[in-house]
C-alpha cells in the first residue's frame, strides 16, 4: 500500500529539474527586477508619500522630520490661480491638439494610400522626419519662424498686405501657435499607423460598396472609420497622454508666457520642484496622473470595440 502511494521515479526526478529551471528564470529576471524596484517603484512610492507632507528643499537633510499634512497639498492646488490657469491651458491644448493631429494624420494617410500622389516614399519620409528630430531643435526653429520682426511667417503675410501678429508674444495666439506646431510635429507617427491600418482593409469591401452605389464619403464613414477603430483608439490614447504632459514646447519657445498663457501643468510642476516645493509639486504630479488615466478611460469608452 505504501508503494502505491509513493510518486513514480520519473516524477521524483522531474521535481528538482523544475525547481532548477524556476531558479534559473528568477536569476535572469533578478537584474531587471532590482532595477525596476530601485529606479521605478521606489520613486513612485516616495513621491506619493511626499505628496501628503510639507516637504521642501530645506528638509532634504532630515526627510523623516517633515510634517504629515494629509490632503492639504491637493486642496491647495485647486485654490492656486496659477495651477488652475495651467490646467485650463493644458485642457485647451489637448482638446484642440489631439483631434487636429488625428485629422491631419488621417488625411495624410488617406492621400498616400489613394495612389494619387507620386513619390509616396519621399512624402512618407518628409511627414515622419519631424517625429525623429529633436523637439528642442524644432521648437527653436519655430520660434524663429514666428518671430514678429525677422520671422518667415510674418514676412510672407506682409507681402500680401497682412500685418501678422506677434504669435508667441500675444496671449491670444501663443497657445494656438504651440498647438499647431505640436500637431505638425506629431502627426507623422500617427500617419504611419493609420496608413498600415488602411492597407489592411480588404479592397473587396470598397468594390462591393461601389456596386451598391456608395460614394466616397459613405465608404469612409461606413467602412474605413469602423475598421480603423483600433488604430484610431491607439493614436488617440498615445497622443492624449503625450499632450497632457506638454512641457518642452513652452519651456523652449515661451517659458510659459506671456502672462502664463502657455503655462502647462507639467511646466508648473517643474517650476515648483525648482522652487523647492516638493510636497506641493508631488501632489500636482498625481493630479496629472489621474487626468491621464481619466482621459485614457474616456477614449476607450468612445473609441473602443462595440458589439453593435
Amino acid at each position: 500500500m505504501t508503494a502505491l502511494l509513493e510518486a513514480p521515479p520519473a516524477v521524483k526526478r522531474a521535481e528538482p529539474r523544475k525547481h532548477r529551471r524556476k531558479m534559473i528564470g528568477w536569476a535572469f529576471a533578478a537584474p531587471f527586477t532590482a532595477l525596476f524596484l530601485i529606479f521605478g517603484l521606489l520613486p513612485v512610492v516616495a513621491s506619493l508619500v511626499m505628496s501628503v507632507t510639507d516637504m521642501r528643499a530645506t528638509d532634504l537633510r532630515t526627510p523623516l522630520a517633515v510634517n504629515f499634512v494629509g490632503l492639504d497639498n491637493y486642496t491647495r492646488l485647486f485654490s492656486d490661480d496659477l495651477f488652475v490657469r495651467s490646467a485650463i491651458n493644458t485642457l485647451i491644448f489637448v482638446v484642440v491638439g489631439v483631434p487636429l493631429t488625428i485629422v491631419a494624420a488621417l488625411a495624410a494617410a488617406n492621400a498616400l494610400n489613394s495612389g494619387l500622389i507620386r513619390f509616396r516614399a519621399l512624402f512618407r519620409v518628409g511627414f515622419y522626419l519631424p517625429v525623429v528630430t529633436s523637439i528642442v531643435a524644432i521648437a527653436v526653429i519655430w520660434r524663429f519662424l514666428l518671430d514678429p520682426q525677422a520671422g518667415l511667417v510674418d514676412n510672407l503675410l506682409a507681402r500680401i498686405g497682412v500685418d501678422g501678429p506677434a504669435w508667441l508674444q500675444d496671449t491670444r495666439t501663443s497657445l494656438g501657435s504651440l498647438t499647431v506646431m505640436a500637431a505638425w510635429r506629431n502627426f507623422g507617427s500617427l500617419m504611419v499607423i493609420f496608413l498600415a491600418a488602411l492597407q489592411g482593409i480588404p479592397q473587396d469591401l470598397y468594390e462591393a460598396s461601389r456596386l451598391d452605389g456608395a460614394g466616397r464619403w459613405q465608404q469612409f464613414r461606413r467602412i474605413t472609420i469602423p475598421l480603423m477603430r483600433p488604430a484610431l483608439l491607439f493614436g488617440a490614447v498615445i497622443t492624449g497622454i503625450g499632450y497632457l504632459q506638454l512641457f518642452e514646447e513652452p519651456l523652449v519657445m515661451t517659458q510659459g508666457g506671456p502672462l502664463s498663457s502657455t503655462l502647462s501643468v507639467s511646466y508648473h510642476i517643474y517650476n515648483q520642484f525648482g522652487f523647492g516645493n516638493y510636497g506641493y509639486a508631488a501632489a500636482a504630479s498625481y493630479v496629472l496622473f489621474v487626468a491621464i488615466v481619466a482621459l485614457s478611460v474616456l477614449q476607450f469608452r468612445l473609441l473602443g470595440q462595440r458589439d453593435d
